[in-house]
């Protein structure tokens, strides 16, 4: 009686077992969390796409937010923001559990939010033309663009947690000259022909240099979740009596006007795709905020 009792509680063990079955992973969702303007993403199984909201993304998509400013979201704890004339590759794998994650950022600017700790089995990096930027766990916003002198340059700030740094050469070889990047801080690394190596040691954040789009951001980013402080007397305001724009930037060559664009207060000029000679460069900084009427002279 007893024996056929246990094999009877045997078998019904057996078949709990069996019907709830092995532990499945929880795949990764990424998706676009908002979108305001014109984003594109290009895929290459299908080619371009419009951004919209709730659109799932893939590894390998390549994303250009040509206006306007996109949000993504990753396993419901990572967030990317992008702001205009920024483009990026999305690599991304494992679960989330194991999440690997990767941003090729081409040209632009891009804000992080990992409100988690990455697990050990877990890596999240963002790579640059000069450099590379791996995270456990912080905020932090990365800046990559061409300068006046024709070098490119990569600004990391870090708003909340420790960003790990190191040099990357012109053929994508890591060239050592690792820093860490701690809370409060910033760093600016340059490349040119000959070289890659860090612009200055670190320094604290220069918020009067960050754009009034991505302050928003970090602004948003402390509603849902404070973790850092942002100086009261850096806002988007203007001061008062200054005028609101938009206002114009004019490029000139040879003393004629090449071109002009419409730039909002706070925001970046983009440097026109065309260039009115083969040799020569605009005499001016493009990671500038334009806050009145602008004029750049091509020598």
């Amino acid at each position: 009686m007893i024996s056929a009792l246990a094999v009877v509680i045997i078998a019904a063990v057996i078949l709990i077992l069996l019907l709830k079955g092995p532990k499945k992973d929880e795949y990764r969702i990424i998706k676009v969390y908002e979108v305001e303007g014109d984003t594109v993403v290009s895929r290459e199984t299908i080619g371009d796409i419009n951004a919209y909201g709730n659109m799932v993304l893939e590894s390998g998509d390549l994303i250009k937010v040509n206006s306007g400013k996109l949000t993504l979201k990753l396993d419901d704890d990572k967030y990317v923001y992008a702001t205009e004339n920024t483009e990026f590759e999305l690599v991304a794998s494992g679960t989330k559990k194991d999440s690997k994650t990767t941003i090729n950022l081409h040209e632009g600017e891009i804000a992080n939010d990992i409100q988690n700790k990455l697990s050990d089995e877990s890596y999240y990096e963002i790579n640059t033309p000069n450099s590379t930027m791996s995270v456990r766990g912080t905020v932090y916003y990365v800046s990559t663009y061409i300068g006046a002198d024709g070098k490119r340059y990569t600004k990391v700030s870090v708003f909340d947690g420790t960003v790990e740094t190191d040099l990357v050469t012109g053929n994508g070889i890591k060239a050592g000259g690792n820093r860490m990047v701690s809370k409060g801080n910033e760093v600016i690394i340059f490349a040119d022909d000959d070289d890659t190596d860090y612009y200055a040691d670190l320094r604290e954040i220069k918020y009067e240099d960050i754009p009034a789009d991505v302050l928003d951001i970090l602004q948003e980013i402390n509603e849902s979740k404070y973790r850092f402080d942002i100086p009261e007397n850096i806002t988007n305001d203007k001061d008062e009596g200054e005028e609101k724009g938009p206002f114009t930037v004019t490029f000139k060559y040879d003393g004629k006007v090449f071109g002009t664009q419409e730039v909002e207060w706070g925001h970046k000029a983009t440097e026109p795709s065309l260039k009115p000679a083969e040799t020569g460069s605009w005499n001016f900084d493009f990671n500038s905020l334009i806050k009145d009427d602008t004029e750049i002279i091509w020598e």
